[in-house]
């Protein structure tokens, strides 16, 4: 590496990573970044799909990142930023000049989106070279896409020198989601992937976009997360179908918010709602109560209560919202038959469903054990090898190093 190469050590982010990136960089530009830039994906424990629903949710940040590394080009008169993609092995321009427009199919609009948001800010931004990389697992629901987002944001603010709040920068990367990758999504991934904090989960409240910490300080407990290794290819729009459906729902039964509504009223009012409306209701109004409920419980160190809870979301998500999978229900019910005595406190599909991860509390001591269960089971009954890895709260986005 060149002499100029800023000496990296970084207590979050993978150092293999960060050496990848920075060797890539100076393969593609021919000499070292003068930046590095990280955010991390993201796991809800619980709490899924009710945050474009003005739900509650209980999301943490992984150790798991995107990184950028980037300096500014040599031509400061060129109108355009080059972003190489190490995973793909892609370069695409982006517009520095003019607003971006949408790339049908390409990585590049989570980039591009949020640059529009800067420069319709009135952000100026300068000609940059850029290297991106990550250990996220891409398509997997842990929000690889917000991750990249919210590092572009990071990047945005370091080069240019304007700081924004870190509300604004995760809601700058909630429209560049809607805008340049056409889902409606909610704002849990991009708060998450901005806000996380080292040893701490977050409650929330995506009605008033306000946090409110809950601690996880305790080493017994680790966070395992279960790749399926499937993605089942779908129609295209059941996301926008579901949450179609939940407004549709909401206005036949007169609220303003689904936070007003109670399972009781709901039931009360069942026969204004079709059947599929009802559901996806019954799913929404008992996920918010059982997100709240779970916060709760670890807050006071009531694992088996949350435990209990991660299962009831994972059947309302299977059985009401119909967003899980074959693959996701095996793995769930494999760590539900080892049980709290193999060291398995409780265990839900997460994200988006129709494959991707599982989120499964386990005993720090029976770590590998259930690790080693969940995989060998999982392909026994599959075919399907299954990638695992446990987790603790991360940090959210961060500048790791820049040079003069």
């Amino acid at each position: 590496m060149p002499s100029e190469q800023p000496s990296v050590s970084n207590q979050h982010v993978d150092e293999q990573l960060l050496d990848r990136i920075q060797n890539a960089y100076v393969e593609k530009f021919g000499k070292a970044p003068t930046l590095l830039v990280a955010a991390p994906g993201r796991v809800n424990l619980i709490g899924e799909h009710i945050d474009y629903n003005d739900g509650f949710v209980m999301p943490m940040a992984i150790q798991r990142y995107v990184v950028i590394a980037a300096g500014l080009a040599d031509d400061s008169s060129r109108d355009h930023g080059l972003v190489h993609s190490v995973e793909l092995e892609e370069t695409e321009q982006v517009s520095l000049v003019t607003s971006p427009q949408p790339k049908p199919g390409s990585w590049i609009n989570y980039v591009a989106g949020v640059i529009a948001g800067f420069l319709e800010s009135g952000v100026s931004i300068p000609a940059f070279d850029a290297v991106v990389d990550s250990n996220v697992p891409v398509g997997g629901g842990l929000s690889s896409s917000a991750a990249l987002e919210v590092a572009t944001a990071t990047l945005v603010e370091a080069i240019t020198g304007k700081s924004i709040g870190k509300a604004e920068k995760a809601l700058i990367c909630q429209q560049a989601e809607h805008k340049f990758a056409g889902v409606p999504c909610g704002i849990m991934d991009q708060f998450s992937s901005v806000f996380g904090k080292p040893n701490e989960l977050m409650l929330l409240d995506c009605q008033s976009q306000q946090i409110e910490p809950v601690p996880f300080q305790t080493d017994e407990i680790t966070v395992l997360i279960t790749n399926s290794n499937v993605k089942h290819e779908l129609t295209g729009g059941e996301y926008a179908e579901r949450r179609s459906g939940c407004d549709s729902a909401k206005a036949k039964l007169g609220c303003d918010s689904w936070r007003d509504m109670t399972i009781e009223e709901l039931e009360s009012k069942k026969a204004s709602l079709s059947e599929s409306e009802y559901r996806l209701a019954r799913h929404v109004v008992t996920e918010i109560s059982r997100t709240t409920d779970a916060a709760n419980a670890f807050a006071n160190g009531d694992y088996d209560q949350v435990g209990q809870l991660m299962y009831a979301s994972h059947d309302s998500l299977r059985d009401d919202f119909e967003v899980s999978c074959d693959e996701l229900d095996i793995l769930v019910e494999i760590a539900r038959a080892i049980g709290n005595e193999g060291g398995v406190i409780g265990s839900r599909m997460t994200g988006g469903g129709f494959g991707g991860c599982t989120v499964t509390l386990v005993k720090t001591d029976h770590l590998q054990s259930v690790t080693s269960t969940i995989q060998s089971e999982y392909k026994s009954k599959t075919g399907i090898e299954a990638m695992a890895f446990a987790t603790r709260p991360a940090m959210g986005a961060h500048v790791i190093a820049t040079t003069p």
